[in-house]
């Protein structure tokens, strides 16, 4: 299965999340592979998400399109004057999918964040086929947060797969306590947390793949 990881904001850590699927996923002899189709600012998440893969593919697949100053893509695109290329990020993940047996593809901030002025990451996980993983920061804020996620992403009728409580900081919020059973008992979707710098994500493979 191939997924789509996003956020509920930037910053909450998905490539974290995303690095440690496939790191769980390609212990247990899965075949998956990382693609983080626009970057911007610099590409450290694409390097990290080519390293937790086996560095077996090349960048251009990896990551199609990369641009220099870091703000939204479609912003860049703008600044930079060089409009966003949904082909080649198509044709970049059909080739990932052909060869491998799940491909996570990791978003750019958050579900709604626009690529296009009329194409933002729901179109594109419409348009290849993706299921939706959201992570957002285990803290203050998440549940309003978490929930609009989740609207929106059901509004565009995709399908969302997991929500990934992330423990971004070391030092709990005190929130943290309620977070998970009240997320829960709010969104018909499965639920699961992470610690801070966790490192085996078995349980959450075995919820996906």
């Amino acid at each position: 299965m191939n997924y789509l990881v996003t956020g509920t904001d930037t910053g909450v850590g998905k490539t974290f999340v995303t690095r440690g699927l496939l790191r769980s996923a390609r212990s247990k002899g899965l075949d998956s592979v990382g693609m983080k189709p626009i970057c911007t600012g610099d590409n450290s998440d694409a390097c990290e998400l080519s390293e937790a893969s086996g560095a077996n593919e090349p960048e251009h697949l990896i990551n199609p399109v990369w641009y220099r100053t870091p703000v939204a893509p479609y912003a860049a695109s703008i600044i930079e004057n060089r409009p966003i290329d949904i082909s080649a990020i198509c044709e970049a993940f059909s080739k990932l999918a052909n060869r491998h047996s799940s491909v996570m593809v990791e978003g750019s901030g958050g579900i709604a964040v626009p690529i296009l002025a009329d194409y933002d990451f729901r179109d594109l996980a419409r348009e290849i086929g993706l299921r939706v993983i959201v992570v957002a920061a285990n803290r203050l804020g998440v549940l309003n947060h978490t929930r609009l996620t989740v609207e929106a992403i059901r509004s565009a009728d995709l399908e969302c797969s997991l929500i990934v409580l992330n423990s971004t900081h070391p030092e709990p919020d005190i929130s943290q306590a309620t977070n998970l059973s009240i997320l829960e008992s709010l969104v018909d979707v499965p639920v699961a947390s992470v610690e801070h710098n966790q490192r085996e994500f078995g349980d959450l493979v075995g919820r996906l793949l």
